[in-house]
């Protein structure tokens, strides 16, 4: 009996620490994750620089870019909800840059009402942020592209259907009339640690109690 006493409590120690050490470690990256964002914050609103020749989606997530052009007549139709403007469509088309690469330009923002929205005409010039949008997920519909009809904004995906370069970029800039641009935002990357802390830590009582209660039974059965 003395023995099992001994090993479930090596048992319960070890299990605690454990539990209370993922805490700890999710407490941690409290900051860290906080610190990442605000850098990433800050560079959304640095100054635009020259679309680089092959972007990465890492290191260069939200760089801000200047690019000139010209807007093909295909647009693609990404169903979003805002909270500042409800329902609409973000208007997804391809660019032809000056220098002869075709990428994509998220231009903004339209009203359901307004499906189809102006044009800009000519050559334009676009402020904006690289972006690779991680939207897509099990509960996300496919998307209906007989009726242009998107529910994320799937880089490859539409890439492949606007036959253009893998690049996205999110104007800052309205680059036509009413279009009202949504520019990239942090509020989109999530900072869950602090709830990951709570219930590592809450799994580490759970833990305890279970395992006080079990000694205490083998303790009174023993006496």
């Amino acid at each position: 009996m003395r023995r099992g006493f001994v090993t479930t409590l090596v048992f319960g120690l070890i299990g605690l620490s454990i539990l209370i050490s993922l805490g700890i470690w999710q407490m941690r990256r409290i900051p860290q994750k906080a610190a990442v964002i605000a850098q990433i914050e800050a560079m959304i609103h640095d100054a635009p620089v020259a679309l680089p020749e092959q972007p990465d989606p890492l290191r260069d997530a939200y760089l801000p870019v200047t690019v000139r052009g010209t807007f093909g007549d295909a647009e693609l139709h990404v169903l979003v909800s805002s909270r500042d403007y409800g329902a609409g469509f973000r208007i997804i088309a391809p660019l032809t840059t000056d220098t002869g690469r075709t990428v994509m330009v998220d231009r903004g923002y339209v009203p359901t009402s307004a499906k189809s929205a102006t044009r800009p005409k000519g050559t334009v010039e676009v402020i904006g942020n690289l972006q690779w949008p991680d939207e897509r997920d099990r509960f996300i519909p496919e998307d209906d592209l007989e009726a242009n009809y998107w529910y994320a904004r799937d880089v490859v995906k539409m890439a492949e259907a606007l036959g253009t370069e893998p690049i996205l970029i999110v104007a800052r800039e309205s680059t036509g009339e009413g279009i009202l641009p949504l520019p990239a935002s942090v509020a989109s990357i999530p900072n869950n640690h602090f709830s990951y802390m709570v219930q590592w830590f809450l799994f580490a009582a759970v833990w305890f109690g279970m395992t006080s209660l079990l000694l205490w039974r083998m303790r009174t059965k023993r006496g």
